[in-house]
């Protein structure tokens, strides 16, 4: 079994994750404040973009396979590399769609 460095941008904040664990889980283990809600992949609430390093996080729902790429889901990501992780970090997507909603709302 392979552990990798899990390092946090602006915190300090550095764990060591199994290849076999999520990020989540760990963060949790090791009392680090990782926002979460669903822990099934869909809400996006633990999103982090990956600054350095990769992921497997092939139960990622809620993202795009391009979006897989650039961000990791900390309830699904598991580390194949050390990373720098940026974490409340959501793909354009999410703001796109925060937008839409917004300016739909405002036309009603």
């Amino acid at each position: 079994m392979t552990d990798y460095t899990v390092e946090f941008v602006g915190t300090g904040e550095q764990i060591t994750v199994s290849e076999k664990e999520t990020i989540l889980r760990r963060c949790i283990e090791e009392g680090i404040a990782q926002e979460y809600s669903c822990r099934v992949g869909m809400c996006l609430a633990c999103s982090a973009k990956i600054v350095e390093g990769e992921v497997t996080q092939p139960a990622a729902h809620g993202f795009t396979d391009e979006e897989k790429e650039e961000y990791a889901l900390t309830c699904m990501a598991r580390p194949t590399s050390d990373l720098v992780l940026d974490r409340g970090q959501y793909p354009p997507s999410i703001d796109e769609d925060a937008e839409g909603s917004a300016s739909a709302a405002a036309d009603d």
